[in-house]
């Protein structure tokens, strides 16, 4: 792949596994053909994690986006933005979180200006983020106030052979059933079918929608959700010319052959979608937020506190998100183009 422009890669808690697995993906750079990257950080807490790991990273600040392009192929480029405090990893400190929100800001801006093709984002520490103030649940809706989206943006988790795109987030399962609605399913799936074109290349899309109940409600005997929430929204969603089928049953929308017969599936809750995705794929799924006028992917766990420092973390959903980051970019940008012709 020829680039450019490199992604804007942010820093995360910088006592969990971001600046580790940041390491180990770029020195996976050749093997996996990793997209040329930045790192949004503390050089010199990135360099001290590599003596800690034993890891051969060297580390290049760099001035502007642009040298990253030059410069990843012998070092790993870091935009400096020095933390408060020193790390202890595992052990998150509440002065750091400044840096890491300007990093997610940072990354923002960088996209818009045009001098990050795309962003992905280490994990946060949403606990941390809290006690000092932050006042959103977490990156997805961060982003969409920073942005300006014109809705509200829609998490899809992804990985070689399904992609999956819950209705409800991060709520207890009890809220996430009271607060289904017909609308929220419809506008997750509009969002979802105009993203599959423009950010994955899927000319006609098809959407799967999975029922809550176990076998469907069974008419109404096992739940009313889908006579009276689901079935309405699917209804609506093929009046607008989407191609959609559902309520279909969650135990039977998972298995191979049903996987061929959609290019996303829109689930009631978070464990709906993610238990399939991470039982297929446990380690390279990739976390992408659609709705946003820009690029923004993430790995799909979180800052694995309890293994910080100790160098066993994987870095294969951070290089499937950094490569999905660049591959979504590129379709974006083809997209754009074509419009602009038509």
């Amino acid at each position: 792949m020829t680039q450019s422009t490199p992604l804007a890669l942010t820093m995360g808690e910088p006592a969990g596994i971001g600046g580790e697995i940041t390491l180990k993906a770029w020195l996976e750079r050749n093997r996996c053909r990793v997209p040329a990257f930045f790192a949004i950080d503390d050089p010199d807490r990135l360099g001290r994690l590599a003596s800690r790991l034993g890891a051969d990273v060297p580390i290049e600040t760099i001035a502007e986006p642009g040298a990253a392009i030059t410069v990843f192929p012998r070092a790993l480029p870091v935009l400096a933005h020095p933390l408060a405090r020193p790390v202890t990893p595992g052990q998150p400190d509440a002065a750091n979180t400044k840096t890491v929100i300007a990093a997610i800001d940072r990354a923002v801006e960088l996209v818009q200006t045009h001098s990050a093709a795309a962003m992905v984002t280490n994990p946060i520490h949403k606990e941390t983020l809290y006690e000092a103030g932050f006042s959103h649940p977490g990156h997805t809706e961060y982003l969409g106030d920073l942005t300006n989206a014109m809705m509200a943006p829609v998490m899809m988790l992804a990985c070689p052979g399904l992609r999956v795109v819950p209705v409800t987030i991060h709520m207890p399962l009890r809220q996430a059933i009271a607060s289904l609605s017909t609308e929220a399913i419809i506008d997750c799936a509009v969002t979802t079918e105009a993203a599959l074109r423009t950010d994955f290349g899927i000319k006609k899309p098809q959407l799967a929608v999975a029922a809550i109940n176990p076998h469907g409600g069974e008419g109404g005997a096992l739940g009313l959700e889908e006579r009276e929430i689901i079935t309405p929204a699917v209804d609506s969603l093929k009046r607008r010319g989407i191609t959609v089928y559902g309520p279909v049953p969650a135990d039977s929308l998972f298995h191979q052959s049903a996987r061929d017969s959609y290019d996303a599936v829109i689930c009631m809750h978070h464990d709906q979608a993610l238990i399939p995705l991470k039982t297929i794929d446990f380690y390279g799924g990739a976390n992408i937020t659609l709705g946003l006028p820009l690029v923004r992917t993430s790995p799909d766990h979180g800052t694995a506190l309890d293994i910080a420092g100790t160098g066993t973390a994987r870095e294969d959903s951070l290089i499937a998100a950094l490569k999905m980051a660049a591959s979504i970019a590129e379709h974006r940008a083809a997209a754009n183009a074509q419009q602009s012709v038509a």
